[in-house]
């Protein structure tokens, strides 16, 4: 049965109608969007009388949202040692990298930092951020009275096979959770204080030979109770290098007692230098 003309010409007008509005409704843009760009690889340096592990939560947080990360052992031998071992980590990552040190690690990315151009951010967490020049031991003791690190070291001798030798330093057990993690169980405390990994104290006898914060855009927290090397002399840092910084009441492990906050500033620092 043949469809009179008049009805077959309004029946195909109606068609051509609809399915223009149809394809209307798609976003124009769904044909022409760029992926979005993969995630810098977060790189984690902990500093003394600590390892890797002390990001756990950190790492856990960052790898839910998305980031790869990396969290390599810092040999803590000294600042030339340390600094190179760190850049041969990075050298090793492709793409941008955000690179966050902890105490004694700050100083350890200020140096390992320079001069790569796949860093794109700089993240302290209650650290050493020295200028290039300066004496790690100068900086830590800059504000006399803020923190009670000095007092609490306890150095062992040590011997290498080769006949030379030196002294690691370790925080004495008694008095390592008032001194490093006051705002922690002394349940988890007892635990870290026999566990921890030593410095040489040659280390703090190290200058820093580089301050990649110099060019590099970089974030900061300052750990208000903090008394292995005190609030004072973070702030210092912070103004000095123009990080973009927040306070918080913690103790000299915030990245152990507040993993939230420090997650968030490293993620702050990944999308505010993403391209």
């Amino acid at each position: 049965m043949s469809i009179p003309r008049p009805r077959l010409r309004t029946l195909l007008i109606t068609a051509a109608v609809t399915a223009s509005a149809s394809l209307s409704l798609i976003p124009l843009a769904s044909a022409h969007t760029t992926p979005a760009a993969p995630k810098p690889t977060v790189v984690l340096v902990h500093g003394a009388f600590a390892d890797a592990s002390s990001w756990n939560g950190v790492v856990e947080r960052l790898q839910r949202d998305g980031y790869p990360v990396i969290a390599p052992a810092n040999p803590l031998r000294g600042l030339a040692e340390d600094s190179t071992y760190v850049a041969s980590v990075l050298a090793s990552v492709k793409g941008p990298v955000i690179l966050v040190g902890h105490s004694y690690g700050g100083a350890v990315i200020s140096q390992a930092a320079a001069g790569d151009r796949q860093v794109k951010a700089l993240v302290y967490i209650a650290a050493l951020v020295p200028d290039k020049g300066e004496k790690l031991s100068a900086l830590s003791n800059k504000f006399p009275g803020t923190n009670e690190l000095a007092p609490a070291l306890r150095p062992v001798p040590f011997s290498n096979s080769d006949g030379t030798g030196g002294s690691d330093l370790y925080v004495d057990p008694a008095r390592f959770r008032a001194v490093f993690a006051a705002d922690l169980p002394a349940s988890q405390t007892v635990v870290m204080g026999a566990e921890q990994r030593p410095v040489a104290a040659a280390a703090f006898a190290s200058s820093a030979t580089a301050a990649a914060w110099r060019t590099i855009p970089s974030w900061a927290l300052v750990a208000r109770q903090d008394e292995a090397l005190g609030a004072p002399l973070e702030r210092f840092e912070a103004r000095r290098a123009h990080s973009h910084t927040i306070e918080i009441n913690s103790s000299h492990v915030a990245m152990i007692s507040h993993p939230g906050t420090v997650t968030h500033l490293i993620e702050d620092a990944a999308t505010s230098t993403a391209p």
